[in-house]
């Protein structure tokens, strides 16, 4: 078992990793919430059916009034509508500010429940339990919660910090091989940021037995990562954003699919290799990075290339949360392990894209 406290002061909460975990979510979320009554678990059509008898009677053992609210899986259901419905079953079930919101299942489910959790009865305690890599290396952790807009992604949300994240490799298991491989994208551009060893550690394991033999390992290193900038940065104003290396233009490649066409790891993976791109163009990024980007995530079996209209791109980048006025910070390596906002026109970075565009 292994454990991070994120020491955020008054919000503090713990990161548990260890095998089994769902089967003892109820006591572990019992010492969290010791006045809760009532929890109001959020899951999908495809989480449902494998966990959620296993950690209903853990929660049921421990005290706890349970009701099940299943969404469809997929971005689609990080809606405005589906926001609401949550929100009506909540208040139809009789939480209270003392209960609280379980989010079982990936990104998408822990975002949603989570937004909901924020913002029913002006906030209501979370807890956080990921089956996926990417919400277990990832979103589940830093408190951000979000639903999409027509705009664009993550356009309506909150900071959120969870009361408790319990993280279960086992959840893993049930990945197929394109799932599972989303999330190595993400843990990749840990690698990138921050950590070069790290890095270098992932690309000599570029088969999912061989990374899920050493994954107790790859998800305490990115979380740890991320808590120690989260600590520093809860709000995203600085630190923080350095976690969205890849992300302004993936969000591209995610609205130009409509938010159906390419997944949240392809359309990361494919903008890492893009900002590695752009960033040996301005002069910051050494020449060899980019190629190293692509080699890695390519290993995966990710995409490295992704097509995008320039109107895509345009607006994405007029919605990016990193713009200001005519400005936008983009994250760029100045050296493989090693991120940094990069100030540039919106302008200007258009015409760099223009320059890639229909460029694999």
């Amino acid at each position: 078992m292994k454990t991070l406290t994120v020491a955020l002061p008054g919000r503090e909460y713990d990161i548990v990793i260890a095998r089994g975990l769902l089967a003892q979510a109820g006591a572990r979320i019992r010492a969290v919430l010791p006045r809760a009554r009532k929890l109001a678990v959020v899951t999908d059509t495809n989480v449902a059916p494998l966990y959620y008898n296993r950690v209903k009677a853990s929660l049921e053992a421990a005290g706890f009034e349970v009701r099940l609210f299943t969404v469809s899986a997929g971005e689609e259901s990080k809606n405005p509508f589906q926001l609401a419905a949550l929100w009506e079953g909540f208040l139809d079930f009789g939480l209270t500010r003392t209960d609280a919101v379980a989010a079982l299942g990936g990104g998408v489910v822990g975002d949603l429940a989570g937004f909901a959790a924020a913002t029913i009865l002006r906030g209501v305690a979370l807890v956080q339990l990921p089956t996926t890599l990417l919400a277990q290396v990832d979103s589940s952790v830093g408190g951000k919660v979000a639903i999409d807009l027509d705009a664009g992604k993550n356009l309506a949300g909150a900071f959120h910090q969870p009361k408790l994240v319990l993280m279960d490799p086992d959840a893993l298991d049930t990945l197929d091989l394109p799932q599972f491989m989303d999330g190595m994208a993400e843990v990749i551009k840990y690698g990138c940021i921050w950590d070069a060893d790290f890095f270098d550690f992932l690309t000599a394991r570029p088969s999912k037995p061989e990374l899920t033999a050493d994954i107790e390992h790859i998800l305490y290193t990115c979380c740890d990562i991320k808590r120690q900038v989260v600590e520093q940065d809860e709000h995203d104003t600085g630190l923080r954003m350095l976690l969205n290396f890849g992300h302004t233009l993936g969000h591209a490649y995610e609205l130009a699919g409509h938010y159906a066409e390419w997944t949240h790891g392809q359309a990361v993976a494919a903008g890492m290799c893009m900002a590695a791109k752009l960033g040996a163009a301005l002069g910051v990024t050494p020449a060899d990075v980019p190629e190293r980007v692509e080699a890695a995530l390519g290993a995966l079996g990710q995409v490295t290339w992704l097509y995008c209209s320039m109107d895509d791109y345009a607006a994405a980048i007029g919605l990016d949360k990193k713009g200001a006025g005519a400005d936008i910070t983009l994250i760029l390596l100045d050296r493989m392990g090693h991120a940094v906002p990069h100030k540039l026109p919106k302008a200007e970075l258009l015409r760099l894209l223009d320059g890639f565009h229909n460029v694999p």
